[in-house]
């Protein structure tokens, strides 16, 4: 069952979803070549706890840290790990989820580390993000789940990148997912009709080679079968009268107008 929220959930919502903005707002100013992706979660840990929150990754089904670090060719749920140490060139998604007054707010992002990003590997990210948001302007009451997907498989495909199947978006509230589950790919016209008060997330995986996917024993790393690279962003969104509300942006620091790799134009 999808829940409509209530303007006083929406209002819960916006406040948890801001401090997961400022949370991955913060944690760039660490992210450069030698620190470990623990490092990472550390950071993550001690800025959500400060506030009063509480990290929603941390314990989840058994997950064992505060937020996923996955770099290059780790798709999502990446553990952090003191063995894992960033270098010069790599990208790393970093995902967050904050639990603050009993509401969910769940956001990542594609970071670039170091100054050697391979120009493929800067337009990989860069089409991630045109992805998501070529998802997100097709939120509407009326407009279907489908058009989302349509519109992110779209943008992949005419990059020559691939979309991931295996993961998806999803509702979220009170409950850390809850539904409708919200694929990245599709057809126009198809799935469930969007109404006012239904708040997901929408955050495509966008691979350099195949779509597949391998899952590590560890039973929450994920990897590209082919191991090439992999970029994430994710937003969560609320359906309003008109169209969408972005629950999880900092206006004039991290929302629409502030794109990865801004020298980077698709075409």
């Amino acid at each position: 069952m999808v829940s409509i929220k209530t303007e006083r959930e929406i209002e819960l919502m916006r406040e948890t979803c801001t401090m997961a903005a400022e949370t991955l707002h913060a944690v760039q100013e660490i992210i450069r070549p030698g620190i470990t992706t623990e490092d990472v979660d550390n950071f993550v840990h001690e800025y959500i706890t400060s506030r009063n929150a509480y990290p929603s990754p941390l314990n989840y089904h058994g997950f064992p840290k505060s937020c996923c670090t996955s770099p290059n060719e780790v798709i999502c749920h990446g553990i952090p790990s003191k063995k894992v140490k960033l270098k010069d060139g790599d990208i790393l998604n970093v995902d967050v989820t904050t639990y603050f007054k009993k509401y969910h707010g769940d956001t990542n992002r594609t970071y670039f580390v170091g100054d050697n990003v391979s120009p493929l590997h800067k337009r990989l990210v860069r089409t991630a993000w045109e992805c998501m948001m070529s998802g997100i302007r097709e939120v509407a009451p009326g407009k279907q789940l489908g058009d989302i997907g349509a519109a992110i498989e779209s943008i992949a495909h005419k990059q020559k990148f691939s979309v991931v199947r295996d993961y998806c978006g999803h509702g979220i509230g009170r409950e850390f997912h809850e539904e409708p589950q919200v694929l990245h790919y599709g057809k126009r016209k198809t799935g469930m009709t969007l109404r006012k008060g239904m708040i997901f997330t929408i955050e495509p995986m966008i691979n350099v080679g195949s779509y597949k996917t391998n899952l590590l024993k560890d039973n929450w790393t994920v990897l590209t079968i082919d191991k090439k690279w992999s970029a994430q962003f994710e937003h969560t969104i609320l359906v309003t009268e008109t169209g969408y509300e972005i629950l999880t942006i900092l206006p004039g620091i991290y929302d629409e107008t502030t794109p990865p790799a801004p020298e980077i134009t698709l075409e």
